[in-house]
């Protein structure tokens, strides 16, 4: 039986794996900074942190085709190492910004950063079948995936720390990130894999080729495109569902909750860091007993309990946090609100797989990320500004209650 020591013994997928562990730390640190960097400059502002994070998701809709295109056609261990490259320059440069007060190019700094970080994920999971052999590949993607989330637990609540030390703050935090990058940019150079590479008068016309063609294509082109084979399955149409709600009520909360925490606790990162880690491990935990106890449960059925669960945690959470506000409290609530809504991500990818036939895998899940990302957006927006005239203790109790109502209903409908 392959263990995850059989698989680090691969110095390719090791210094792949390293790489990413540092720079997932980063990506923490990224984090922790832009909320840092907002609650200097606009203390207790939703709009002003839900306008920061759009610039981080809108790449997903003008980006992702054309990233698409490049990845299948160029060397794509020369595109991790170049985006790992460019994205530490890029983040070098956020405090020269920030110095200069010249917020407008910090925003686009970020914007382009994570443009090209559309390069780099397709590329890093494509890469890994390539480096590492058929039976070993389970282990790997295993592996990987459990360690990200453990960095995330582990990086969330070290980043919010370093964040908030008085004379690291947000700007030092982007030197670090910066740092992380280069290394991870390192690992990867010394990995000895080469891919095929063609000629390249040859390859620069392929990709020549594949940037016209997804140019030419918009986001609204391929959610349509998209959309035409999710009407051909009835099972898409509760997937569809199931991630709007999930990413809606997440858009939701996701700045909310930020200034919540915030205004609780009067400190701008070092809490929120804590309770991020205790989500992270919520969604471990939940992940992993699910894997052991999930198949005595449907999978509607176990999504349905989740949201419910869900939706009385958060509303939990609010309530005794605004009149408690207790740390250690919190970060118990938050756990359980991450257990109790880490199965409906499983549950509803083990779905989509089982119900959509390869040959168009890649065209419906492009248009579901599109329609979820889009739902994340909306109402992020939406409870931003809402926040200004409702107190942010009811929207996070009608989220809530819309998590909780949602997974009744859908347990009565399937009783039905």
């Amino acid at each position: 039986m392959t263990r995850f020591r059989d698989v680090l013994r691969n110095k390719n997928f090791f210094f792949l794996w390293l790489g990413q562990v540092i720079s997932n730390f980063g990506d923490r640190l990224n984090q922790m900074a832009l909320v840092a960097l907002v609650y200097q400059r606009n203390p207790g502002s939703e709009v002003a942190l839900a306008k920061l994070i759009s610039f981080t998701i809108i790449p997903v809709f003008i980006i992702g085709p054309i990233a698409g295109a490049w990845v299948d056609r160029l060397n794509r261990k020369n595109i991790m190492l170049i985006s790992d490259i460019l994205r530490g320059v890029l983040v070098l440069s956020i405090p020269l910004f920030i110095r200069l007060n010249q917020i407008l190019l910090v925003y686009l700094t970020i914007f382009v950063t994570f443009s090209i970080s559309r390069f780099f994920i397709p590329s890093k999971m494509a890469i890994i079948p390539e480096i590492v052999s058929k039976e070993k590949l389970l282990v790997a993607n295993t592996l990987q995936d459990t360690t990200h989330m453990i960095g995330n637990v582990v990086g969330l609540v070290v980043a919010g720390i370093i964040v908030n030390i008085a004379y690291i703050g947000a700007i030092g935090g982007f030197y670090i990130d910066s740092v992380t990058f280069f290394i991870s940019a390192l690992f990867i150079a010394m990995m000895a894999h080469r891919a095929h590479v063609k000629d390249v008068g040859e390859e620069l016309r392929l990709t020549g080729e594949a940037i016209g063609d997804s140019l030419r294509k918009s986001i609204f082109s391929e959610i349509k495109e998209g959309l035409k084979h999710l009407i051909a399955y009835s099972d898409m149409r509760f997937i569809v569902y199931v991630f709007f709600l999930l990413m809606a009520g997440i858009g939701a909360v996701s700045c909310v909750i930020i200034v919540f925490i915030q205004h609780v606790f009067g400190t701008s990162t070092r809490h929120i860091g804590f309770l991020g880690m205790f989500l992270a491990g919520g969604l471990l935990l939940g992940t992993v007993l699910y894997g052991k106890l999930g198949q005595k449960f449907q999978k509607r059925t176990a999504i349905h309990i989740s949201f419910m669960a869900g939706g009385v945690f958060l509303m939990l959470f609010a309530i005794f946090v605004s009149r408690y506000p207790n740390i250690f409290l919190a970060g118990f609530l938050v756990g359980l609100l991450g257990m109790s809504i880490s199965p409906i991500m499983a549950c509803t990818n083990t779905l989509a797989h089982e119900t959509i036939p390869e040959e168009v895998r890649g065209r419906i899940f492009s248009s579901l990320e599109a329609v979820i990302h889009l739902g994340f957006l909306i109402f992020m927006f939406i409870a931003a500004y809402s926040a200004k005239y409702v107190n942010r203790f009811w929207i996070l109790i009608v989220v809530g209650m819309a998590f909780t109502i949602s997974g009744s209903a859908g347990m009565l409908a399937k009783k039905r």
